[in-house]
């Protein structure tokens, strides 16, 4: 059941990679107490045995975290974090768990195998992809949580074939079909479904770089499953500069699974943060960051693209210089500004500013070179932003008066008397202009009756 009134985008920060147990760990800290008896109550229901799962806070740079373990009976158990065997001894040390780490599984918990156990040393099951869909369907999960789940395995089992070779219902993979591989899956889909997530950011994936050993032998980092995934569904991948696995299979399965995007927004309020802690040991602190996030409104609307027209003018005169202002409002330009400037030698001067439309810089560049003094002109393509707005009238006791009236960012509105009409009722009057432009003011703020 989701979670009423929570924001319902989950941004990913994944600076240090990512694997199915931290994106777990990461998902209870957001979602507390209610959250944990969620996933308790779906991975005890599951029809599948020998194993137990912990909940417990740990330390990865300073920073507490939520760390999720599937404890293995001795009959499943394996070298899931054995630095030394995954490695050769040449990376991290650390014991089975609470050390800097990161994802389980000689794979990071993926699914690489479609054969026997990487370590030869238990009889893990070996399941196809028509036996996690059996499981699952079996499992009592709300409908959004197995449809997650069957997704990730799905995604797991095409990227196996291709690394592997053969059809997709020919993989028979003993991590997937492991009990601790469908735990962290179907745990991170109960828990995605419980938060309510509509929409999920993800803007990079950051993986290491080397080798690691697997039942096959020795692979390439970032290990063929997660290039799979991550080419099939265009997930932006960056190096991390550390020698190791840091985005596992399964980690990089259930991000593509979500459909992410990969821009966040550009204003965001982040309701929560959790972090979730991973397992193995290597240079940088094995965690994920999960945020949930409500995209606000800009400050302001953006109009496009605008340009902006430039150049320094030493040896016009002030006639010269508002003629050229006067030609070039004329001729379409949005803005025009002298601004005092010295210039080279120490010499007085102004600077020419137009802001203007990208269609029309080049016919407004042609009026400067005409017009001023100026050899040149810097041309830069500028964003502009500008409120809603809309004209209206307003009625007044000298008649209707042209208004411009905005929206501000928290909606509220501002309306202010257009010049040209204050200035027209007070020659008109006889009156002073500032007496004119409060009145009207007065009239707006009175709530006088707009007219077309």
């Amino acid at each position: 059941m989701a979670v009423h009134g929570a924001p319902r985008t989950l941004y990913l920060d994944c600076p240090f990679g990512i694997a199915g147990d931290m994106l777990v760990g990461a998902l209870l800290d957001l979602g507390g107490a209610e959250a944990e008896a969620a996933v308790r109550a779906a991975v005890g229901a599951l029809p599948v045995g020998g194993f137990s799962i912990e909940v417990a806070r740990v330390e990865k740079a300073g920073l507490s975290c939520c760390d999720f373990d599937v404890v293995l009976d001795a009959a499943h158990d394996g070298r899931d974090h054995d630095m030394a065997y995954l490695h050769g001894g040449r990376v991290g040390t650390g014991g089975p768990r609470g050390h800097e780490g990161h994802g389980r599984g000689p794979h990071g918990h993926g699914a690489h195998e479609h054969g026997a156990h990487e370590h030869d040393a238990h009889g893990h099951e070996h399941r196809s992809l028509a036996d996690i869909r059996e499981l699952l369907d079996a499992a009592p999960l709300a409908p959004g949580a197995r449809d997650l789940a069957r997704r990730a395995f799905e995604i797991l089992a095409r990227a196996e074939a291709r690394a592997h070779g053969v059809a997709v219902e020919d993989v028979h993979f003993h991590e997937v079909g492991a009990v601790d591989s469908i735990v962290d899956i179907v745990a991170a889909s109960v828990l995605l479904d419980h938060l309510g997530i509509e929409r999920a950011v993800v803007p990079v994936l950051r993986d290491g770089h080397g080798t690691i050993r697997c039942q096959h032998g020795v692979i390439p980092v970032p290990v063929p499953a997660t290039v799979n995934i991550c080419a099939a569904h265009g997930l932006p991948l960056a190096p991390a500069g550390v020698e190791g696995e840091l985005v596992t299979p399964t980690g990089a399965a259930l991000v593509a699974a979500l459909d992410p995007s990969f821009e966040l927004p550009a204003r965001y309020t982040v309701a929560r943060c959790g972090l979730g802690a991973g397992k193995r040991c290597y240079e940088v602190p094995s965690f994920v960051r999960a945020l949930l996030i409500r995209e606000e409104a800009p400050a302001s609307a953006c109009d496009g693209s605008a340009v902006k027209l430039e150049c320094d003018i030493d040896d016009a005169t002030g006639e010269q210089l508002a003629y050229a202002a006067e030609r070039l409002r004329a001729a379409g330009a949005w803005e025009v500004h002298w601004l005092p400037v010295f210039t080279k030698k120490g010499r007085p001067a102004y600077q020419l500013q137009v802001i203007c439309a990208v269609d029309a810089a080049s016919d407004l560049e042609l009026v400067v070179l005409r017009e001023t003094t100026t050899i040149g002109v810097r041309r830069q393509v500028v964003e502009r932003t500008v409120l809603p707005r809309r004209a209206e009238r307003v009625e007044t006791a000298w008649g209707p008066v042209a208004v411009k009236r905005v929206e501000l960012p928290d909606g509220s509105q501002r309306a202010t008397p257009e010049y040209e009409d204050v200035a027209a009722v007070a020659r008109r009057e006889g009156l002073p202009y500032g007496v004119v432009d409060q009145a009207v003011r007065a009239y707006i703020e009175a709530g006088g009756p707009a007219v077309q």
